[in-house]
């Protein structure tokens, strides 16, 4: 997978990055939630799925997220670093790293379901999520 700035290549790292999307790295900053502030209707474990549509990229993943008070983090302990939030009317937006490569999801959950859009560098695609506990 192409990502960043300068296009530098790594490979399946950065698809993974965001599955382990989110959805999902950087601050994130909006949607009016702190971290620690308690959303806890879409707490949980996620299985996130990764499709790419545009770009030289791995076709796609599924991995999982794990949210807590809001807060997206890794649910599988891949090495991936996962910052991002939920707002409480389901808004999300995740940024995915390992090292200087990162991609950058947004979205929206509804229930125990979600969808949106991802990119990275030169691939992008769309993510769908299913929470598989509460």
């Amino acid at each position: 997978m192409i990502i960043g700035g300068n296009c530098s290549c790594v490979g399946r790292s950065a698809l993974r990055a965001l599955a382990a999307a989110a959805l999902a790295g950087a601050m994130y900053v909006g949607f009016g939630v702190r971290t620690g502030e308690a959303v806890p209707r879409y707490d949980g474990l996620w299985s996130v799925s990764i499709v790419t549509e545009n770009g030289d990229c791995d076709r796609g993943y599924r991995y999982a997220i794990r949210i807590t008070h809001g807060t997206l983090g890794n649910g599988s302990g891949s090495g991936f670093t996962i910052a991002g939030n939920v707002s409480p009317t389901g808004r999300i937006k995740v940024t995915v790293s390992r090292g200087s490569a990162s991609a950058t999801g947004t979205g929206r959950l509804a229930g125990d379901m979600g969808g949106g859009i991802w990119k990275g560098g030169s691939c992008s695609g769309t993510w769908t999520a299913e929470r598989h506990d509460s």
